[in-house]
């Protein structure tokens, strides 16, 4: 293990073993169509909503170091963390009222609308412009979660402006999520009656637990946002790629359940370790997301879930967990 990957992999430890047992504030949320706080309530730290943020460029736009196993490291504009931190600006605003936060948070409305591509037949998307060599991505790759943050932050800026070329933005975002990863699209068992919303959308699935949630809090958002009146087949849409993408979840969620820890994806490329688990971190996550989904859908399965998953945080199952996650990050060269 050379010098960078100790030090990556004991922060790493560090972090996950802090004692903060879930991620996010998270926020009180309706049926309400009027957007406000997201599902967690993003504070406006850099650092602390991705630690591969190194700063902000001349727009005010988060700029992303490179992922620990990437060969020729250099900065780049990571999609899904620049929503994230827009999203927080959007809550300093709501916080405070002040213009300026307004402004920023318009800019980076602007960086999506500016860095999107369209496809008639593959909708409107957004490309990672860096490898993701564990999942054998080396060229720009589209992401569900991405699509998501992207939704989030335009149909918050149509509502703050008015300005129809956003909402046409975000509804057209939804697009992707109809199509298999095989076809170019964000979601792969798509055929198989399962649609899983992919973070990475590689050649094969990867299947993380908590972009597919990530997932279904922009598709839920839409269908808030976007009502019947102002768009009915974008609503409907939304609604049945969300509805989709639950039943989806509760269906694989025991394949992920290790009786005492969750794995942190499906992925089963032949070069992947059998089993990787999640960190404590995302375990902590991923019970946050199904508290919201669970208070948002009131099924009493996504409770049940949420519950088992939380009583899993207890130190001997970390201790147990960390034998595993070290085997499987040595096998994917990341430590």
């Amino acid at each position: 293990m050379n010098t960078k990957k100790l030090i990556f992999m004991i922060n790493k430890i560090r972090v996950d073993l802090s004692g903060k047992k879930t991620p996010y504030d998270m926020a009180a949320n309706s049926a309400d169509r009027q957007l406000g706080y997201y599902y967690f309530k993003f504070k406006e730290s850099p650092k602390k909503l991705n630690r591969l943020i190194i700063g902000l460029d001349a727009n005010g736009i988060p700029v992303n170091a490179s992922y620990i196993d990437v060969e020729t490291p250099r900065q780049h504009h990571y999609p899904i963390s620049i929503g994230q931190y827009g999203l927080a600006i959007f809550h300093t605003f709501l916080d405070t009222g002040n213009e300026e936060k307004k402004v920023h948070f318009l800019k980076i409305a602007e960086w999506f609308m500016d860095n999107s591509r369209m496809n008639d037949e593959l909708g409107r998307y957004w490309l990672t412009e860096i490898p993701k060599p564990e999942y054998r991505i080396t060229q720009g790759w589209k992401s569900a979660f991405t699509q998501s943050r992207a939704i989030s932050i335009l149909l918050r800026a149509w509502q703050l402006t008015s300005d129809e070329r956003y909402l046409q933005f975000a509804v057209t975002s939804l697009l992707p999520f109809t199509k298999d990863i095989r076809e170019g699209g964000v979601t792969a068992n798509l055929y198989e009656k399962h649609p899983f919303y992919e973070e990475y959308a590689a050649a094969e699935p990867t299947m993380v637990l908590d972009g597919h949630i990530f997932a279904l809090f922009g598709l839920h958002e839409c269908m808030r946002a976007v009502t019947p009146d102002i768009d009915p087949k974008s609503h409907h849409l939304a609604r049945n790629l969300f509805s989709a993408g639950i039943e989806s979840l509760l269906y694989f969620l025991p394949e992920y359940d290790l009786g005492y820890w969750l794995r942190f994806n499906l992925c089963r490329m032949p070069h992947y370790s059998v089993i990787d688990p999640c960190t404590v971190g995302y375990l902590r996550l991923v019970a946050a997301q199904l508290h919201v989904l669970a208070k948002l859908t009131n099924n009493n399965r996504l409770t049940e879930w949420y519950h088992k998953v939380k009583q899993y945080d207890r130190p001997a199952n970390i201790l147990r967990m960390y034998k595993i996650k070290y085997h499987a990050l040595k096998q994917l060269n990341r430590i």
